[in-house]
């Protein structure tokens, strides 16, 4: 049904007003429609029947000529400046019909609803801009999942909502910035409270998400100069400049991809926790962890994202579905990045199965900068999620970075494979590797946060020299306990071109998660003294950690505690190198390390445009041999990877090669 309403009808809908006095009602008009004098020929398009929409026809045609309809089987008037859809409750259709219909028309439009004891008003959607009313409820659905149900509305919560709803109308007629550009609002039914939300566009959004078909093409990566901002410094853009923009398009209780912070007040840093919702997978908490609240935020929200990117494409679209023996030309073999023995693949009710060459599978286009070409990656070991169910193995965010540029986040990505390499390394070859002397650093910062630790946590840090044949200075930081009944060892590592930063960044990494793993350690003490005989009991993350909070633990890091290590000074240890006033020549430089040791690096692009709309890159970073972190006993991979045998000889750990019966056989201790 359509019907034209013009202003000498209005009587009749505005009885639907009752309860509000006709000189109240004539204030509130004025207010809202004093500057309406240009608009009075305007035809606006109402769509929907109930309450809501009464209230709104019933303001809005005193100035306006509104054309009313109850659904989209009719056609739109072409004339209409604006298309307002209405509902007493929320369609449980959706809005598809308004997005394919308007989308067509060209015509912008806006939505208001009851959902709960709450209105929803917007987001005004232009056609042919990202971000719709799909958008809207996907990040609501996602960041608030229990606002998807019905509820009753108030007369004076439909009256406050109709009025938000006339005074936004005004603004897109009066060619004003609607408050409801990009945003939503939320509104208490109940105590009118009223909350504006912004709606960051989904790029897998069903109505206007575009992404671009993956391909070879677009893979490619051309290195371009990255000058760093201060000579001390391995990034290319201050996190500083970040700060305006990172909670306002991230963080938001209602329809944020982060939606709730949380300040760590106890630990001995810093610390700031964001929760990172995830869609029908719960949610994960990401943290950051520096000497100040502010900067722990930011850093924090970064790691989200980085996260966020690397559970699924959220920058093109997957097309290439084929067997490996079909694109093997062209393709990484997936034995080079370590499998599962086939003892693991035939264990029962084991959740990966073999790699089969004949079978197909997804693969998205990375690019070799070792090679400069590109190259077809699985796709389910260049997202971490997306192996669920069916894959090959498990794989984690090893190599995932997020950066200023491109440039910046594959060095930071080649920094974290090299740190779990080198952990891993020792850890199964059991090196004696060099123990530091701390204050040899000449770094009062880093001081101060050992011995903060000690007075605060009543801890001791022990910092390692586990560099490997790669040359990247990497830091296994080990905290003993001087009081009993504490966890008494917790592992961190660090990697970065500056030994000094990988010290700080395992430090960091210790102080941010001892809180947690003591309230679990003392809630669960009896299954982990279990875990010390089962190691088949360590199923997850932080269960790797905990076996070693027990005494009896102890022994199995001996061959870092039994006082044999010299006590090395961090100038013996590492080699100063060149200072380069360019961050991608840094880059190069790494790169070429590994080219000489025949080692390819595989960069696999993550960015989204929810990352890039801020000049922010994320990718994954493969480097074939490497050993990769993996979290789980019974998912260790090692199957195809030689370099745990031989590096310890060339090392000079060892005289000869090691066996597979020489590993270390306990679950590692990485945190």
């Amino acid at each position: 049904m359509i019907a034209i309403i013009r202003a000498a009808d209005r009587q009749f809908l505005l009885f639907c007003l009752g309860g509000i006095s006709r000189e109240t009602r004539r204030n509130e008009r004025g207010k809202l429609l004093r500057d309406e004098v240009n608009c009075v020929n305007a035809i606006i398009s109402v769509v929907g029947d109930g309450l809501l929409a009464d209230y709104v026809c019933g303001e809005l045609l005193v100035h306006y000529q509104v054309v009313r309809q109850t659904d989209f089987t009719s056609d739109i008037p072409k004339a209409a400046k604006l298309v307002v859809v209405l509902h007493d409750d929320c369609p449980s259709s959706g809005y598809f019909d308004a997005e394919e219909t308007l989308q067509q028309a060209g015509i912008p439009w806006l939505r208001g609803f009851i959902s709960m004891d709450e209105g929803i008003i917007g987001p005004l959607v232009r056609p042919g801009t990202p971000g719709c009313s799909q958008c809207a409820d996907n990040r609501r659905f996602t960041a608030s999942p229990g606002d998807i149900e019905s509820g009753r509305s108030s007369p004076l919560g439909l009256w406050h909502v109709a009025h938000l709803l006339i005074a936004e109308t005004q603004r897109v007629l009066q060619g004003i910035r609607a408050h409801t550009e990009e945003h939503m609002y939320i509104v208490n039914m109940n105590t009118l409270n009223s909350s504006l939300h912004f709606i960051l566009p989904d790029p897998l959004c069903q109505v206007c998400g575009r992404l671009p078909e993956d391909s070879s093409g677009a893979a490619n990566i051309s290195l371009k100069p990255r000058p760093k901002i201060s000579a001390d410094s391995y990034r290319y853009r201050p996190i500083d400049d970040l700060k305006h923009h990172l909670a306002k398009d991230y963080m938001d209780s209602r329809t944020g991809v982060f939606n709730a912070k949380m300040l760590d007040l106890v630990s001995p840093f810093a610390g700031v926790g964001v929760n990172l919702p995830l869609f029908l997978m719960g949610a994960e908490v990401t943290g950051g962890h520096s000497l100040s609240y502010a900067e722990s935020e930011l850093t924090a929200i970064l790691e989200g994202l980085e996260r966020h990117c690397g559970v699924t494409p959220r920058g093109k679209r997957t097309v290439i579905y084929d067997s490996f023996n079909r694109v093997a030309n062209q393709a990484l073999d997936p034995s080079k990045v370590g499998l599962y023995s086939k003892k693991q693949y035939a264990q029962p009710d084991f959740s990966y199965e073999p790699f089969d060459p004949d079978l197909p599978i997804d693969w998205i286009w990375g690019y070799s900068l070792v090679q400069e070409s590109p190259i077809l990656v699985p796709e389910s070991l260049a997202y971490y999620s997306s192996g669920f169910g069916g894959g090959f193995v498990q794989e984690g965010s090893n190599g995932c970075a997020l950066g200023g540029s491109l440039e910046e986040a594959i060095l930071y990505g080649i920094l974290e494979v090299a740190e779990r390499d080198s952990f891993l390394m020792t850890w199964y070859a059991q090196l004696p590797i060099p123990r530091l002397d701390h204050n040899s650093a000449n770094d009062q910062e880093l001081r101060l946060m050992v011995e903060r630790l000690r007075a605060v946590a009543g801890y001791d840090v022990h910092l390692f020299n586990m560099t490997m044949e790669n040359g990247i200075p990497s830091i296994w930081a080990l905290a003993k306990s001087i009081n009993p009944g504490k966890m008494n060892l917790i592992c961190a590592a660090g990697a970065h071109l500056d030994p000094v930063r990988a010290a700080k960044s395992a430090i960091h990494e210790l102080a941010g998660r001892l809180i947690f793993l003591q309230e679990k350690f003392e809630a669960g003490l009896e299954h982990f003294k279990q875990m010390l005989d089962d190691p088949f009991l360590v199923l997850q993350m932080e269960d790797h950690a905990m076996p070693y909070g027990l005494p009896q633990a102890e022994k199995r890091l001996q061959f870092l505690l039994d006082g044999q290590n010299p006590l090395r000074t961090f100038d013996e240890e590492f080699k100063r190198k060149a200072s380069h006033a360019d961050l991608t020549d840094d880059l190069k430089d790494t790169i070429e390390v590994f080219r000489r040791l025949n080692l390819d690096v595989i960069v696999v692009d993550q960015s989204s445009l929810e990352t890039l709309r801020n000049g922010l890159h994320c990718v994954k970073v493969l480097i074939p041999g490497m050993l990769p972190m993996t979290f789980g006993h019974h998912l260790q991979r090692l199957t195809g990877l030689k370099r745990v045998f031989r590096v310890p000889v060339e090392l000079g750990y060892a005289k000869k090669p090691l066996t597979a019966g020489q590993l270390n056989p306990h679950p590692h201790p990485f945190l």
